[in-house]
């Protein structure tokens, strides 16, 4: 794991807590859980340097301003796992001919309905 580890601000709301990360301008979340918080978080690092060519550096956490109410918590950031996690894999498949005027037809997503249907085999949905 080559994570590097990010200094967020979580902010505590009526319902799980907004999260800012001060190094990646724009870069905002939200959990309803402190877990889920820590995820999404992670999740919008990925999404905001998957263009980057070179990562920010972390502030250190002493040197951010934080209101009373605030806290940090460093969030680890591993884009070699993040990359590997959502890159796109394309698969080649077969269906009848048929089936297949029928779904372009009625404009299925083929990506979406086998995504869907993997999930559900899985148990993951």
């Amino acid at each position: 794991m080559n994570a590097i580890f990010y200094p967020a601000i979580f902010h505590p709301e009526e319902s799980g807590y907004s999260v800012e990360i001060p190094d990646i301008e724009g870069c905002f979340t939200q959990g309803d859980t402190m877990d889920e918080a820590v995820r999404m978080a992670q999740d919008a690092i990925g999404l905001m340097l998957e263009d980057c060519k070179v990562c920010p550096e972390p502030s250190v956490p002493s040197a951010l301003h934080v209101d009373p109410e605030d806290f940090v918590v460093m969030v680890p950031f591993d884009m070699e796992e993040y990359e590997k996690r959502y890159r796109p894999v394309k698969k080649t498949l077969s269906i009848p001919g048929w089936l297949n005027d029928a779904a372009e037809s009625a404009h299925i997503n083929f990506s979406g309905v086998l995504q869907d249907a993997l999930k559900e085999k899985l148990h993951l949905a």
